[in-house]
């Protein structure tokens, strides 16, 4: 029987985010709409849970925002204070460069911890969930947020 991580192992599970892969309908950017709820989540609850918080605006969040040459906080502070989900994508078009390279930040995200030093994190985290057995099965960052949150079973 294959693994499933130790309940409460990487603290409070948010079930309500979406996953890493999918795409941001105005954008095509591949986890923008993760971090887009969960600046919605900060909104409506004043904070993420701890073990969001700790890579909220860094960790991926902060890659994206990088990959884009723009401030994390611009995306929240946009988000905070857009009354519906098409004024935050028109003010997010506006604050974007005109080319997103859609294709390579995708490219990037979805290779996010198959290097050496990425897999030894990969391991170390599952280690720590109870489910080293899975780590040739969870091959990516993205892949270990699916897989913490229940996507893959």
């Amino acid at each position: 029987m294959r693994s499933k991580p130790i309940p409460g192992s990487t603290g409070e599970v948010l079930a309500c985010l979406p996953s890493p892969y999918l795409p941001h309908a105005a954008t095509g950017l591949l986890y923008l709409p993760r971090f887009i709820a969960k600046c919605k989540y900060t909104k409506a609850h004043g904070s993420l849970p701890p073990s969001y918080a700790k890579n909220y605006k860094r960790g991926l969040d902060r890659f994206l925002s990088l990959h884009l040459g723009v401030d994390p906080s611009a995306v929240e502070e946009i988000v905070h204070t857009s009354a519906d989900d098409a004024e935050i994508d028109r003010r997010l078009l506006a604050l974007f460069p005109a080319d997103v390279r859609a294709a390579k930040w995708n490219r990037d995200l979805v290779q996010k911890g198959m290097t050496p030093a990425g897999q030894d994190f990969l391991r170390e985290a599952l280690t720590a969930m109870g489910c080293a057995d899975r780590a040739g099965e969870i091959k990516s960052v993205p892949d270990l947020i699916d897989f913490d949150e229940g996507r893959i079973e």
